[in-house]
């Protein structure tokens, strides 16, 4: 059985995540709120931004290169779109890094990785 492919971060296929949620966010200018008549008023720059926030159980290998990926300012990151259920590319950054060991093994262990990819 062949699984989907969730995320790619510059060119390199991940694991099968543990957990993987696609999140739709609008950006809201200051000038959006409540009126003096109590109606909301909401001024959208732009909708539709995407925070995926993902957990792996790793390898020390892949910790490895999670925790350099971390690193970096921008990524290129190719993900699962939950909306059209077809891969989807765009610029993000990585937010909330953590990793706790999940299991000692002779190998270094098996660790838990979570993070978030928030588009710019």
């Amino acid at each position: 059985m062949a699984y989907i492919q969730y995320l790619n971060i510059d060119g390199e296929d991940l694991p099968l995540p543990v957990s993987y949620d696609v999140e739709l966010s609008d950006i809201e200018a200051d000038t959006s709120g409540d009126t003096e008549a109590g109606t909301r008023q909401r001024d959208v720059l732009r909708s539709g931004v995407t925070n995926i926030p993902v957990s792996f159980q790793v390898t020390p290998k892949w910790l490895k290169k999670l925790s350099m990926m971390r690193r970096r300012p921008k990524l290129t990151v190719r993900y699962f779109d939950t909306e059209t259920l077809e891969m989807k590319e765009t610029k993000m950054y990585m937010e909330g890094f953590k990793s706790s060991l999940e299991k000692d093994t002779s190998y270094k262990g098996l660790w838990k990785v979570s993070f978030t990819l928030k588009e710019f």
